[in-house]
């Protein structure tokens, strides 16, 4: 069954991370997503390796990063750099619903690619830049990297061990979150100018900032501030609205406690062995715990070494208080829940090669995502994508990759 974006057509000139997150999102769900790339060299991160991919004939493939963020696309190898290049974009971006870019800002001007140029010809053209910085402010120049802008919006000073602490320090998040975080946003907004779209015939310009994005998803820490007045600090692992909500360490490694109510605190206690710092009123509500947190994490840090991480878990499980183990990737992979919702898959390319990635956390009932193509090898779409989209004939795609404007 086709996806819930099956009737549209995405043209992806992004690459790295936060536009190819996005792009790789729609394909998911349904749609047809070509991928614009440079001629000989395509997207940046096909060579941001070691690990690589091993093709079906042993050769050196794509980096995994490209892999991570790929799937679902095809890939059209067009000189934006030249006029016939530019030309073709055009006529593509003409016939597209969707057109995704994450040059600097004004990038595109010169090529004719920018949205007022693409929407003159297109008026229900939905049209997302993503930026580092967005479309004006006193920063819409700078170039925007996601370590960069994780230090800027603020993750980085309520991320890592508390100062006075062994190893204190900021400390980004391990994966590029200023860059997810944009590109699942950027998913969101081109969804809801598509169904603006549907309703009155007009695309617009969606204009999509790292910064912003990061700023959005610092959520209850950024409140904190706004409400208390005082900027919130590195906690370690502990959080700062709810106690104990942190890791502890067991008998042979650590355990990650959450406790969320007055009521699982009163069921953790006695299963720990001490009862009694339950109807301590420093600790009886979560407000104490919060408020007495330095007085009450000192008495709780002996119990928890008494058992081994497996015995915590089943213990807390069973009396329904959150707990979990802290996972290497190969034991996520390992999990008998990661396996049975089959969050490891695999996809073929048409000469063999096996690629594997990760599911899509989506689950519709009556749509269910479809995994479509593996992520490309470079310009593997090109002559399918000119002809059956543009309508060139065999002997004017010749002519094109013979003056190099595609491959």
């Amino acid at each position: 069954m086709a996806g819930p974006l099956a009737n549209i057509r995405v043209l992806d000139l992004t690459r790295v991370l936060a536009g190819p997150w996005a792009t790789q999102l729609l394909a998911d769900l349904g749609a047809e997503v070509i991928k614009i790339e440079k001629p000989g060299e395509g997207d940046d991160t096909r060579g941001w390796g070691p690990p690589f991919l091993k093709n079906a004939d042993g050769t050196r493939g794509d980096a995994a990063y490209f892999l991570s963020a790929n799937r679902g696309k095809s890939s059209a190898c067009i000189d934006i750099a030249s006029s016939d290049g530019q030309r073709l974009i055009r006529d593509l971006a003409a016939k597209s619903d969707v057109v995704i870019e994450n040059f600097k800002v004004g990038g595109l001007r010169k090529y004719s690619l920018d949205y007022d140029s693409l929407r003159a010809a297109n008026l229900s053209l939905v049209y997302c830049s993503l930026t580092g910085f967005g479309q004006d402010g006193p920063y819409a120049q700078r170039a925007g990297y996601d370590f960069m802008i994780q230090g800027m919006a603020g993750i980085m000073s309520v991320t890592g061990q508390p100062d006075g602490s062994p190893g204190a320090e900021p400390m980004k998040v391990g994966v590029a979150f200023a860059d997810i975080f944009t590109g699942l946003y950027a998913t969101i907004a081109i969804l809801a100018a598509l169904y603006h779209r549907q309703a009155t015939g007009e695309g617009q310009h969606v204009d999509m900032a790292l910064l912003d994005s990061q700023v959005a998803v610092m959520a209850n820490q950024a409140l904190n501030f706004l409400v208390g007045g005082k900027a919130p600090t590195r906690l370690g692992n502990a959080h700062p609205n709810i106690v104990p909500y942190q890791t502890f360490q067991t008998r042979d490694g650590h355990i990650i406690m959450a406790v969320g109510t007055d009521r699982q605190f009163r069921e953790y206690c006695a299963i720990v062995g001490i009862p009694e710092i339950a109807d301590d009123p420093r600790f009886s509500t979560n407000r104490g715990r919060v408020e007495n947190r330095q007085e009450l994490i000192p008495v709780l840090l002996g119990p928890m070494k008494a058992r081994t991480t497996a015995e915590w878990v089943a213990a807390f499980e069973a009396a329904a208080v959150p707990c979990g183990p802290i996972n290497t990737l190969d034991q996520v992979f390992a999990d008998p829940q990661v396996q049975a919702r089959d969050l490891r898959i695999e996809l073929r390319r048409e000469d063999g090669t096996t690629t594997p990635g990760v599911a899509n956390p989506i689950r519709f009932s009556a749509t269910p995502v479809e995994y479509i193509r593996a992520p490309p090898r470079l310009g593997e779409g090109t002559d399918r994508v000119l002809s059956s989209v543009l309508g060139l004939t065999a002997a004017e795609i010749s002519n094109l990759r013979g003056k190099e404007v595609i491959s």
